[in-house]
C-alpha cells in the first residue's frame, strides 16, 4: 500500500533557494543502485558541463558536502534529515510514491519529466491501443488456415478513456486523438484541455469518464486517493468486453476484482505493465490468464541521456536562483 500520511512535516519552500556562490563547484550526490550509477557516471557530468554548470558528481559525499541529491529508488539514503545543506532532491523517476512518504524528506523534491520517457510511454500506449483496436491477436495467433474478412471499426468509432492527464497521460491522449480516436480524459483537478473529446475531473467525474469506454488507459499518479481506483464497481462502467491498459502503477487496480471481471467477460483483455510486486511472482494468476498480457515494466524507461539533461537544467536553475521545474506537492503525493 502506498499512501501519503496526513502528518508529513512541511517541505522546505523552494522559494528559499538562493543563487549559489561562484567560489566552488556544485556538489551533487548521486544516490541510486550501482547499475543506475553506471549509466549516469559519465552522462550526468557531461550534461552539467553542457548546461554551463560547474559541478562535481559523486556517490560518496558526506551530508555536509552535499548541495544536490539525485535520487533513484534502491539507493542508500533512507534518512534525509542529515542533508540540511541539500538544496533539493531530484528524482530520476516520474513516479515519486516511494520517496514522497518519507517523513525525513523536507528538501524540495522534483520529479522526472524526461522527453525520452514521454516518447516511450506514447509509443507503448499507442502500440497496445492499436493492437486491440485492430484485433491483431487473432491474426498473429492463428493456428489453422481460416479466411475471415471482418475489418475493425475505424478509430473514430472506438471511444478511449485516459485516466490521468499529467505529462504522460496528456501526451498519450493527444497522440490517440491524432489517430482519430474520440478520447475522454479524466484528472483529479480541473484541466482546461479542449483538444480532447471530453474532459472530466474530480471523484464525481470518474463514472461519466469511464461509462461506455471500449479502451481504458491508466496513467494517474499513485496516491491514497487513487489506490484501487479500478475496483469492482468501476470495472463495470466501461462497455462490456472493454480493454484495460495499465502502464501507470500496479496498485491502481484491485487485482482480485480485475481477475473476476476477466473471468466474467466484463473485461475482454488486460495489458499490464506495472504490478503491486515487481518482478511479478511466477505463480501470479496474471501470467497464466488467457486474456492478460504482462509486459515487464517497460512502457516508459528513463533514458540517461535525456534524463541527465533534465537534472542538469534543474541544477542550473537552482544555482542561478531560478525556480525549479516539476516540484512535487508532497501532501498531494505528486
Amino acid at each position: 500500500m502506498s499512501t501519503v500520511p496526513d502528518d508529513l512535516p512541511e517541505a522546505r519552500p523552494a522559494a528559499l533557494l538562493r543563487p549559489a556562490g561562484r567560489s566552488r563547484p556544485a556538489r551533487v550526490l548521486f544516490d541510486g543502485p550501482e547499475r543506475v550509477w553506471e549509466a549516469y557516471r559519465d552522462t550526468l557530468p557531461r550534461a552539467l558541463a553542457e548546461a554551463g554548470v560547474l559541478a562535481t558528481v559523486s556517490r560518496d559525499l558526506s551530508p555536509e558536502e552535499t548541495d544536490w541529491i539525485v535520487y533513484a529508488p534502491g539507493g542508500r539514503i533512507t534518512d534525509f534529515s542529515p542533508y540540511r545543506q541539500a538544496r533539493a532532491v531530484l528524482s530520476l523517476w516520474a513516479g515519486v510514491e516511494l520517496i514522497v512518504v518519507n517523513p525525513t524528506l523536507t528538501q524540495p523534491l522534483a520529479r522526472m519529466v524526461d522527453p525520452g520517457l514521454t516518447q516511450g510511454m506514447v509509443e507503448w500506449v499507442t502500440g497496445h491501443v492499436l493492437r486491440h483496436h485492430l484485433g491483431l491477436d487473432r491474426h498473429i495467433r492463428r493456428t489453422e488456415p481460416r479466411w475471415e474478412p471482418s475489418p475493425p471499426p475505424l478509430a473514430t468509432e472506438r471511444p478511449v478513456t485516459v485516466l490521468g492527464l499529467g505529462e504522460l497521460g496528456l501526451a498519450c491522449a493527444l497522440a490517440l486523438t491524432g489517430l482519430g480516436f474520440p478520447v475522454t480524459g479524466w484528472a483529479r483537478s480541473p484541466k482546461d484541455e479542449r483538444r480532447l473529446a471530453r474532459v472530466f475531473t474530480g471523484r464525481d467525474g470518474l463514472a461519466p469518464a469511464l461509462t461506455g469506454a471500449e479502451i481504458v488507459v491508466l496513467l494517474t499518479p499513485l496516491t491514497r486517493l487513487t489506490e484501487n481506483l479500478m475496483d469492482a464497481e468501476r470495472l463495470r462502467l466501461p462497455r462490456r468486453g472493454f480493454v484495460l491498459l495499465n502502464p501507470g502503477r500496479g496498485a491502481l487496480i484491485d487485482d482480485a476484482a480485475l481477475l473476476a471481471a476477466l473471468d466474467e467477460g466484463q473485461v475482454g483483455h488486460a495489458t499490464l505493465d506495472t504490478f503491486r510486486q515487481e518482478p511479478l511472482p511466477p505463480d501470479h494468476p496474471f501470467w497464466s490468464h488467457p486474456r492478460v498480457t504482462v509486459t515487464p515494466h517497460i512502457a516508459a524507461e528513463t533514458r540517461p541521456e535525456t534524463a541527465a539533461r533534465a537534472i542538469a537544467e534543474n541544477i542550473r536553475r537552482g544555482q542561478a536562483g531560478e525556480p525549479l521545474l516539476h516540484l512535487v506537492d508532497r501532501r498531494a503525493g505528486y
